[in-house]
């Protein structure tokens, strides 16, 4: 089932989004040149490297910019149907 979603910044805002797909990759980075050294699978992170544990998708309101959590934009959405 869908969900409407609104915007809680403009809190105008019914129709126009962005959705951000987030794709993590796990790297480890030389520390005096900033390159990628070495790029890890999620199955094989070493010890001390956590895995990613955020948010799937982000949402961007198309009238006033502002980025969260889908979560946020379906909460308020929810709570201010008429």
């Amino acid at each position: 089932m869908t969900t409407p979603y609104r915007c809680p910044s403009c809190k105008t805002n019914r129709t126009r989004f962005n959705i951000i797909q987030q794709v993590p990759q796990s790297v480890k980075l030389d520390p005096a040149s900033g390159e990628i050294v070495q790029n890890y699978e999620q199955n094989q992170l070493e010890p001390f490297h956590l895995a990613y544990n955020g948010p799937q998708l982000k949402v961007q309101c198309a009238a006033c910019g502002l980025v969260e959590d889908e979560m946020t934009f379906k909460k308020f959405g929810e709570s201010t149907m008429s």
